[in-house]
């Protein structure tokens, strides 16, 4: 018998498939809208200047800054950009970084959010931002939040270095673990989620085999998406939580913290949501936590916190941070058990 749930949808529109930035134009146009600043980070600028000279006057200008972690300072300036190029809408190509700054615009302006994404982050299709401020890092979730029109084009990631595809593939596995044993799962959300584990799984070493490779690319993309919007339709737990602490209050890098904490988070539930989290732990040889830890290896993932510049002797402040003001979570979320995780991820042991 299936439970009574809610299943809410998210109005997004998506156009995916190879080729498919050319309809950033007609994108634009759907949304009303006439002058675009376009969005991206540094390493991206000239990917996105191409993509910009694309769109001939309905680019309204560059703002190529966008920073890990959306700090609120970058915000500002981007705000500032947005009104000196008389903008009506915001054009987000890159990962979790541009998509992160061009939600903090629309979350403060209220203006329309087309991402081109290039990566497997997943957050263009979640109503959450996440921002950082003081050191401390911050969510918000609200509808307005959520962009309008998201492209997937799988040749704009052909050029993706390895290590990125894996970190941020990682990264989207670890949204649809989390929302297998979320508080308001439903039916439909869990069977995205199994989908785009399994997607992202397959498509991962092929990736490594042949980067160029338009399939998995493909493969990729279609997994990030589901993963992505299981995020975006669930609440999040004791992965995120923590991943948001050592991001946001240590300043590590946002992809390869999800990848390195992956396993030690599923590790720490694997026993209260045993249940929920069966069909994911088949997929990797019936234990999640280590399955997890050995299918990142074999991709060549950062497997230790320490290898990121976190040191030993902040784990006690990362500890007390996390269990602060925690997320739901089906195991209680005790300090000396998160100690304990942390030095395992520290360390980069293998859970048990």
């Amino acid at each position: 018998m299936v439970s009574p749930f809610l299943y809410t949808v998210d109005p997004a529109r998506i156009i995916f498939g190879s080729g498919s930035v050319e309809r950033l134009a007609e994108a634009i146009g759907t949304q009303g809208c006439k002058r675009a600043l376009v969005l991206s980070t540094r390493p991206q600028q000239a990917m996105a200047q191409e993509i910009a000279a694309g769109l001939g006057p309905l680019a309204a200008g560059l703002f190529a800054d966008a920073t890990m972690h959306t700090p609120v300072e970058v915000t500002e300036r981007a705000m500032a950009a947005f009104a000196d190029a008389a903008a009506d809408c915001v054009v987000a190509i890159g990962g979790g970084s541009t998509i992160g700054l061009g939600k903090a615009i629309a979350h403060r302006n209220d203006t329309p959010q087309i991402v081109v994404a290039t990566t497997y982050a997943g957050s263009e299709v979640t109503p959450i931002l996440g921002q950082t401020e003081n050191g401390l890092k911050t969510t918000v979730r609200h509808s307005g939040i959520l962009p309008e029109v998201v492209i997937y084009d799988p040749d704009l990631t052909l050029g993706l270095p390895v290590a990125m595809s894996v970190n941020s593939g990682l990264n989207a596995m670890a949204h649809a673990i989390e929302g297998l044993y979320a508080r308001d799962r439903n039916p439909i959300s869990s069977m995205m989620a199994i989908e785009g584990i399994r997607a992202l799984k397959d498509a991962l070493p092929q990736i490594i085999k042949d980067p160029h490779d338009t399939g998995s690319r493909s493969d990729a993309l279609y997994g990030s998406w589901l993963c992505g919007t299981v995020l975006g339709a669930v609440g999040m737990a004791l992965h995120h939580k923590l991943c948001h602490t050592l991001g946001g209050s240590f300043d590590l890098p946002h992809a390869e913290t999800h990848a390195i904490m992956l396993p030690h988070s599923a590790a720490y539930n694997a026993v209260e949501a045993a249940d929920a989290l069966k069909p994911a732990a088949d997929l990797f040889c019936g234990s999640l936590g280590a399955g997890l830890h050995d299918f990142a290896a074999s991709l060549g993932a950062p497997m230790a916190l320490r290898d990121l510049g976190l040191k030993e002797a902040e784990l006690d402040r990362a500890a007390d941070l996390a269990v602060r003001m925690p997320y739901w979570n089906p195991r209680p979320v005790e300090r000396h058990a998160i100690r304990a995780l942390l030095q395992g991820a520290w360390e980069g042991a293998r859970p048990q």
